[in-house]
């Protein structure tokens, strides 16, 4: 099995010291963050991944189980010879809060190490909330799970998943145009609201990094994720590994990239934006469909050129956008993008579908615990029973 390792700018690990403390951080970091990424692992891949000897690695996943983050399960069947080695595995007694404020709704979920989502619940909005109205929202529907929450697990704190532009280092929205937001202090409200620790990001970032965790874009060091929601198109773009934010955080806003020279006024100012000329009603009521895969085609087309991924994810409506023309998009694409970019793309249907922005954004609530594992004491996960992996949609 090829082993996944963490994002750079998503889990990260615990930053290198010069004490005894600080390494045991750093590897207890590193170990645990192989553990989330892959879901299960065996020792001998951890070794392998590591570079760390067996008898450390031992010691390193005795205090993680300690601590209640990891358990050994049975071993994985393999082709070597000899005994297999133990699986190790995320236990689901680490949880975050994820959230999605969109148009219609805002969506709530509980999410586990691993990122396996436990539960699911929707919101209703009669009109466009507030941000305020999401944070009391928020605070509401975590009021009302807290008890159990805090029964079965540990709590990271909260991630949310913003259509809009949200600066990286404080969750402060400087703009959401389809939810009418301008400057709100977002993370801080939530927080304010629950008692949690809050971090947000852009949806469609949160997206790329689930989706080359968990789903269509494992493996991948190079990577575009392009997700279409009620508050229109967004993009998150992976390179070598990493994520591109920017400089505060406002990159890969592909959902304006230019289209059609002819096209409809766009809300940032431009004409002819992707976002403007494919919209979720006209997919959804069927209309229009070959030429909104032209303009899809369009848009994949520059971001082959421009960030040469060896993926292109595509999530919302896009994936049913994909799904009733893919193999229309690649021909498109491999036939009009430059020659050598355009013949390495593949360009797939997100695997995780309508979990890969709550998944993502609760990779934001997990950082403090995968940079430092020692955050979580064994007193404080004792005795609590293990929560069931069978979602509950509400």
């Amino acid at each position: 099995m090829d082993v996944i390792r963490p994002f750079a700018g998503a889990a990260g690990h615990a930053p290198a010291g010069g004490s005894l403390d600080d390494l045991r951080r750093s590897n207890l970091s590193i170990v645990l963050g192989l553990v989330h990424a892959n879901r299960q692992i065996s020792r001998a891949e951890l070794t392998r991944a590591t570079g760390l000897n067996r008898s450390t690695i031992a010691t390193i996943v005795a205090d993680l189980e300690w601590r209640g983050l990891v358990e050994a399960a049975d071993p994985r069947a393999t082709k070597r010879v000899g005994r297999p080695s133990a699986t190790i595995i995320p236990t689901e007694r680490v949880a975050a809060i994820a959230v999605n404020p969109e148009l219609d709704a805002t969506t709530v979920s509980v999410v586990t190490l691993g990122g396996r989502v436990l539960r699911v619940v929707r919101y209703e909005n009669d009109r466009i909330p507030s941000a305020r109205e999401v944070a009391n929202a928020v605070a509401a529907v975590v009021a009302g799970m807290r008890p159990d929450l805090e029964r079965r697990h540990h709590l990271a704190g909260i991630g949310v998943a913003v259509p809009g532009q949200v600066r990286s280092r404080d969750g402060f929205v400087n703009l959401a145009p389809h939810l009418e937001w301008v400057d709100e202090p977002l993370a801080e409200m939530i927080s304010a609201a629950t008692g949690l620790p809050t971090s947000a990001g852009n949806d469609a970032a949160c997206g790329v990094i689930a989706e080359g965790m968990f789903g269509a874009g494992r493996g991948q060091s190079h990577l575009v994720f392009l997700n279409g929601g009620a508050s229109g198109i967004g993009g998150g773009v992976i390179v070598g590994d990493s994520l591109l934010a920017g400089h505060e955080g406002f990159g890969g806003e592909l959902g304006h990239t230019l289209v059609n020279s002819d096209g409809k006024h766009c809300h940032c100012g431009a004409s002819g934006c992707l976002e403007t000329e494919i919209t979720q009603a006209a997919v959804m009521s069927g209309q229009e469909i070959e030429r909104q895969l032209e303009f899809l085609a369009v848009a994949l087309r520059n971001i082959t050129n421009t960030f040469n991924p060896g993926r292109i994810i595509l999530g919302g409506f896009l994936a049913d956008l994909h799904r009733v023309g893919g193999d229309l998009l690649t021909e498109r694409v491999r036939a009009t993008a430059l020659r050598g970019p355009g013949r390495s793309v593949d360009i797939l249907a997100s695997e995780l579908r309508r979990d890969s922005l709550l998944v993502g954004a609760a990779e934001l609530a997990f950082r403090a615990v995968l940079q430092n594992p020692t955050v979580v004491s064994a007193s404080q996960l004792r005795g609590r029973p293990i929560a069931s992996v069978d979602a509950a949609v509400s």
